[in-house]
């Protein structure tokens, strides 16, 4: 009589259960994507920001709550770190979303500058971070003055004049088409200075767009002030980097870079001087950093 033994497959056992999310954990969350959208606020000054700093990058289940609070309201996470903190942007549909409409609207400008803003700030990217090594450096700083991004946008403006006429295009369509074609004659034809009783500078001049430009980002701590020559000096912080990696591959971005006036192919200069400048308008010690 021979003797069967059965072998059996010991049943796997079971992984173990996720931890329950607890409202201590929620508020954790919610209270790291506040310190977020405090971007003046560094981490370094605040224990309990780096605290959930900390907990973000050591506890999974933490970051992916908090990356759904964020979602939750619209923002995308661009990094977690130290030296940014919790950097985040606003989704185009976020309630958190500045549009450039009403950016214009606050600066007390005519609703019909809004592409002369959003000009300025194309400009103030591209001087900013000129070549991708700049921006894929995280120890990169730019540094940008009012005098000189306005005076980078003139120079563009004759590039842009220049491929329009070679193009046979009109020169002087209206000036509510869209895109850095319409945007460019409105520049070409504003004043860089203006003149007012009390020596102030304009809001609708160029400068005063470009020194509205730099004032808000600043604000929103983007940038740092770091004097006043050249109409107001500036220094850009690690959010600002973040900001315009992510809008790298914009179209508008892309097309002010592929004029030449600020060469972002091979890395070899920051901006190049235009051929002719004789009759371009700029302010005095524009203070562009012009290299051969």
């Amino acid at each position: 009589m021979s003797e069967h033994v059965e072998w059996s497959e010991a049943e796997p056992s079971a992984p173990p259960a996720p931890a329950a999310v607890t409202p201590a954990d929620a508020a954790d969350a919610a209270r790291l994507v506040a310190f977020g959208l405090q971007p003046k606020l560094q981490p370094a000054r605040d224990q309990e920001y780096t605290e959930l700093l900390r907990r973000y990058r050591e506890d999974p289940a933490f970051a992916r709550l908090a990356d759904a609070v964020a979602a939750g309201l619209g923002l995308v996470v661009l990094e977690v770190s130290p030296r940014a903190g919790m950097a985040v942007t606003a989704a185009e549909d976020s309630v958190f979303a500045v549009r450039m409409g009403d950016y214009a609207r606050r600066t007390a400008a005519d609703s019909g500058d809004r592409f002369l803003h959003g000009l300025a700030h194309l400009a103030v990217a591209a001087l900013a971070f000129p070549r991708p090594e700049d921006l894929a450096d995280d120890t990169y700083i730019g540094r940008v003055t009012v005098n000189g991004v306005d005076a980078f946008v003139r120079q563009a403006c004759r590039r842009l004049e220049e491929r329009a006429e070679e193009r046979g295009e009109n020169t002087d369509p209206a000036t509510d088409a869209p895109g850095l074609e319409a945007a460019w004659r409105i520049w070409a034809r504003r004043s860089a200075t203006g003149a007012t009783k009390d020596a102030r500078r304009p809001a609708a001049s160029t400068t005063g767009i470009v020194a509205k430009a730099l004032a808000f980002l600043t604000d929103s701590g983007f940038l740092q002030r770091t004097g006043d020559d050249n109409g107001g000096t500036y220094r850009t912080t690690a959010r600002y980097q973040l900001q315009v990696r992510d809008m790298a591959g914009s179209a508008a971005l892309a097309e002010l870079l592929e004029l030449g006036v600020v060469p972002v192919t091979d890395g070899s200069a920051s901006l190049l001087p235009a051929e002719d400048t004789d009759d371009l308008e700029l302010v005095a010690d524009a203070g562009l950093p012009f290299h051969s």
